[in-house]
């Protein structure tokens, strides 16, 4: 391989990485779109409860929530998807053609770091919360949906 295929195959994972990183930064911009959209509804839910005795809106608010927590963990297994296969499969092999492999290697090291459970993988943390969340929505859709049935049948 000459200097100028050398060059050029190092230009292309230079760019690849950088477009890597970008497409990371914009899936931690989308997790915190999601958190703050999922605690404002929250909050919400849990100032209109304060203020007024309606049930219905509080029904709605909290199934809207589950929907966005469930849209939330969807994109986090997209994002991981598109992460780990598209991406460190293609530059791991472009690092064949380079004399060292960064990228294989800090794969290799962060496998080893989970193994002996000393990393903790922030995508598991952000999916632990989206389920935190969707129970906390669940809870208060239950809630009101049994008072809901309840005035219904006039149990009450």
């Amino acid at each position: 391989m000459n200097n100028d295929e050398k060059f050029l195959i190092l230009e292309q994972y230079r760019i690849y990485s950088e477009a890597k990183e970008a497409f990371t930064n914009r899936n931690f911009q989308t997790n915190r779109f999601y958190l703050v959209l999922s605690l404002i509804l929250f909050l919400l839910l849990y100032i209109f409860n304060a203020l007024t005795p309606a049930i219905m809106p509080l029904v709605v608010g909290s199934v809207i929530g589950m929907a966005v927590c469930v849209m939330w963990w969807l994109n986090l297994d997209s994002y991981q998807f598109l992460i780990k296969i598209k991406y460190a499969k293609v530059l791991e092999e472009m690092e064949t053609k380079l004399p060292f492999d960064p990228c294989k290697r800090e794969y290799q090291a962060f496998v080893e770091a989970k193994k002996n459970k000393k990393a903790v993988v922030f995508s598991d943390f952000q999916k632990f919360l989206t389920i935190v969340l969707f129970c906390l929505f669940l809870v208060v859709f239950s809630n009101n949906i049994t008072a809901v049935l309840m005035n219904a049948f006039k149990l009450y």
